[in-house]
C-alpha cells in the first residue's frame, strides 16, 4: 500500500479558491499516475483530474475543466490541485490516489485504475 496524504481542504466562498496537496513518496510520484477524486454525500466517487507519471499528460472531468489545475512538485514529492471559481456543487471530500493510465485525452478518470488512496480532505463551498 502506497502512502498518500491530502491537505489543504477547508471552507471557501463561491467564486473563491483553494489548493489541495497530495504528499507522497518520490517512488510513487515517479512510478504511478496520481488522480484526484471527490465524493459528495449520497453520491458516487467522481474522478476529476489526473496526471500521468509516464508522459505528464493531464486530464480533467468536464465538471472542473477550466477551473481546476493539477500539477506536480517533484522537489516536494507533492501533487497539487488548484481550484478556482469554486461552486457550491464542488463541496465534497477530496481524495488523491495512485494508479495507472491518464496517458490519453479520451481516457476516463475511473476509480478502477487506482489502488492506493489517501484519507481525504473536506472541501466546503458556502457563503
Amino acid at each position: 500500500q502506497l502512502e498518500l496524504v491530502e491537505s489543504g481542504g477547508g471552507l471557501a466562498q463561491p467564486g473563491g479558491s483553494l489548493t489541495l496537496s497530495c504528499a507522497t513518496s518520490r517512488y510513487t510520484l515517479d512510478s504511478y499516475t496520481i488522480g484526484w477524486f471527490r465524493q459528495a454525500p449520497g453520491k458516487v466517487r467522481e474522478g476529476i483530474s489526473c496526471i500521468s507519471s509516464a508522459n505528464g499528460h493531464t486530464n480533467y472531468a468536464d465538471s472542473v475543466k477550466g477551473r481546476f489545475t493539477i500539477s506536480k512538485d517533484n522537489a516536494k514529492n507533492t501533487v497539487h490541485l488548484q481550484m478556482n471559481g469554486l461552486k457550491s456543487e464542488d463541496t465534497a471530500v477530496y481524495f488523491c490516489a495512485a494508479g495507472f493510465g491518464c496517458d490519453r485525452s479520451d481516457e476516463p478518470i475511473t476509480t478502477g485504475h487506482y489502488g492506493s488512496w489517501g484519507q481525504g480532505t473536506q472541501v466546503t463551498v458556502s457563503s
